[in-house]
């Protein structure tokens, strides 16, 4: 158990701790000198069954709270000193307000210096912290009068804390690796040590570990625990770790650091809270409000940000914090906000959401989110995320940080690294067969809807990846086919009318063959077959639409493979020359000039070419918009790849709709000389 000890200036803590445990706390020389405690002091005291109480001794200075608050991060019990000459002052008070921020529920009040004091005044110094305990969540708590001089209820505080460590609930020990770093130095021979109080997890030597939020890599040499060497130290424990590692010194880590599992290391700069507002506050709490932040050991300065109505004096609400500098945090952490000039603590509350958006903050659904984020537990408030909209979670960043195991996630359908409910996996993939289907019914002629169209009309909207993961899924079990950047059912063909399919297969051979790099133009087939040029045109926009044909420029189209096979020798031209030339991609097609430019400012506007004054080169992540099908000596198509989905009605990528840099266009890049980067 680490008892944490709070209270006024000169009201006897470090007086207390010594006469429980024979240590002096102010190991400081200008603490010695001045006679108060300056910074944090640690002590220990056995317990039963060889187990240790770590006291961590805090300053009670007003202008020191920076320093308490350090302290008072994962302390299991709150040693409350209270003056009986004085009885509960300005700072009793304010620790004992940031003492409920921060949960604590469990601790007794020692009633000190009660040899300098009358009955009288013991009684009334009594009834004082009585008052003072309510509303607190330390209501209640036990008052035992004690006297460092006279030793008068030393012993019978000793038992009452010794009583108090047998109750202490174990914390999670299976939890990830975390310890809030409260001081760091380094010892001759032994290199850098940090010290702090284990939040969660095991460590041992010999463990890998990272300091956030620099994400330094730490190996442990070795350990301390409640002041003994040891070789584990868990939860709840005060540790000693001596940290080696490339850049590991005094200079690179510092009280604020978390020494955590590598998986954990995720800082963040912009966080969703909940807020309450202490009810001794003269006016709510203002929009964009600057404050000093106390999260575990760190101090950073922050805004607040308002996601609802004023936050008024002893009333809480959701807002965002945004921070100076990232912090490393876990969802569900307390913190303590206090003003910028730290004279006196605003309020505080929980971390609910360490990936807060910066945009639609403030919409009903996303404080329904954060609704369910504020359910205390990490279980309760995911079955509650996966039950509203956007019913949806990003398992990993989810687990990761609430601190949780892959067994937190069992019974959730996972889509790509997005979890679901398996209702809601259920009625999307449902819903989804079911817009294939009308599209089909709707559009008989075309062989499937585009990805992207299809993924903007389902509620859940899955993020791309995950959807593009979900297809797939249903591919492999026969239930949809892939065409591409194109979906369809799998019993679904697209067919042309007979009249279509007759007049069809007269243009195909015109368009393949040896011409296949130069086919002839709409006039020019309506020529040949003695057939209007209007139907002409119908049937090959109809193909285009069906993603058996590409209209390059106006009235010139390509077979689809044909159109793939050229990108494949514009890839190879890019892989043995880097930037390459129109005249080079000319001679490639045995082409002209005219249509090997058109074809090129066809790949321009879809981004798989980026032109470099008279040069261009491949942009090999667009590539699979249009894969090589035909044989030949273009470069193989990418796994995985796509057809391209220009010309479809159903295109909502953008590609294609708007300028891409690099084109024919004002945006060009500055010529630059062949060879160069």
């Amino acid at each position: 158990m680490i008892v944490g000890t709070a209270g006024h200036i000169d009201h006897g803590k470090t007086s207390l701790v010594r006469a429980l445990t024979g240590t002096d706390t102010d190991r400081l020389k200008e603490e010695k000198a001045r006679g108060i405690t300056l910074d944090l002091g640690f002590a220990y005291m056995p317990a039963t069954d060889g187990a240790v109480i770590g006291f961590v001794d805090v300053p009670g200075h007003e202008r020191l709270i920076h320093n308490m608050l350090a302290g008072a991060s994962g302390i299991d019990f709150a040693l409350v000193v209270v003056a009986a000459d004085d009885g509960v002052m300005p700072q009793t008070r304010e620790h004992l307000a940031i003492l409920d921020l921060l949960g604590l529920d469990r601790g007794l009040v020692a009633l000190t210096k009660i040899d300098a004091a009358d009955p009288d005044r013991i009684a009334a110094a009594r009834n004082g912290i009585a008052n003072a305990l309510l509303g607190t969540g330390l209501e209640g708590a036990e008052i035992v009068p004690v006297s460092s001089v006279t030793g008068e209820g030393v012993e019978t505080l000793r038992a009452r804390l010794l009583r108090a460590d047998r109750g202490v609930l174990a914390k999670p020990a299976e939890a990830p690796f975390r310890l809030a770093v409260d001081r760091a130095f380094t010892l001759p021979g032994s290199g850098t040590i940090v010290t702090g109080t284990v939040l969660s997890g095991h460590v041992a030597a010999g463990d890998r570990l990272r300091a956030s939020p620099s994400g330094l890599e730490v190996r442990v040499r070795g350990l301390h625990a409640q002041n003994r060497r040891a070789e584990r130290g868990g939860p709840g424990d005060r540790c000693a770790l001596n940290l080696v590692g490339e850049g590991v010194g005094k200079d690179t880590l510092r009280r604020g650091d978390v020494i955590l599992a590598p998986g954990l290391h995720a800082p963040t700069d912009r966080v969703d809270v909940r807020l309450r507002l202490l009810a001794s506050e003269a006016r709510p709490v203002g929009q964009w409000l600057p404050v000093h932040l106390h999260h575990g050991s760190a101090e950073v300065t922050a805004r607040v940000v308002l996601l609802g109505d004023p936050i008024a004096p002893g009333t809480e609400g959701f807002a965002q914090l945004v921070l100076d500098r990232p912090i490393a945090a876990l969802a569900g952490d307390r913190f303590v906000i206090r003003d910028t000039s730290a004279q006196r603590t605003l309020g505080g509350g929980r971390l609910l959401d360490l990936r807060a958006p910066a945009r639609r903050r403030r919409g009903p659904e996303r404080l329904a989110q954060l609704e369910a984020l504020a359910l205390p537990d990490p279980a309760a408030a995911l079955a509650t995320l996966l039950s509203r909209p956007p019913w949806q979670v990003d398992a990993e960043a989810f687990a990761r940080d609430h601190g949780l195991g892959p067994e937190a996630l069992a019974g959730l359908v996972r889509v790509g690294g997005v979890a679901l409910s398996e209702e809601t996996a259920g009625r999307l993939v449902r819903d989804l067969l079911a817009a294939l289907a009308d599209f089909h019914a709707g559009n008989p002629d075309l062989a499937g809807i585009g990805m992207e169209r299809l993924r903007g009309g389902l509620d859940p909207r899955l993020p791309a990846p995950a959807f593009r993961t979900l297809l797939q899924g249903l591919a492999r079990e026969g239930r949809i086919a892939l065409d591409g950047a194109w979906v369809r059912l799998a019993g679904h063909e697209a067919r042309l009318a007979p009249v279509d399919e007759e007049l069809w297969d007269q243009v195909a051979p015109l368009l393949g063959g040896e011409a296949r790099f130069r086919p002839p133009r709409v006039r020019d087939i309506a020529g040949l077959l003695d057939e209007p040029e209007e139907e002409i045109r119908r049937l090959l926009k109809l193909l285009a639409r069906m993603g058996r044909l590409h209209e390059i420029a106006h009235d010139h189209f390509f077979l689809r493979d044909v159109v793939g096979e050229m990108a494949g020798i514009a890839a190879g031209l890019d892989a043995a020359h880097g930037l390459f030339s129109a005249a080079e991609f000319r001679d490639r097609l045995d082409n002209g000039r005219k249509v090997a430019i058109l074809i090129l400012e066809f790949f321009d506007r879809h981004g798989v070419t980026l032109r470099r004054g008279d040069l261009r080169r491949v942009n090999p992540r667009r590539l699979d918009l249009f894969p090589r099908e035909a044989g030949g000596d273009a470069a193989p198509a990418q796994p995985g790849g796509e057809s391209s989905p220009v010309g479809r009605p159903d295109f909502k990528s953008g590609w294609g709709r708007e300028t891409v840099p690099g084109g024919f266009d004002s945006h060009s890049l500055p010529p630059v000389r062949r060879g160069s980067a």
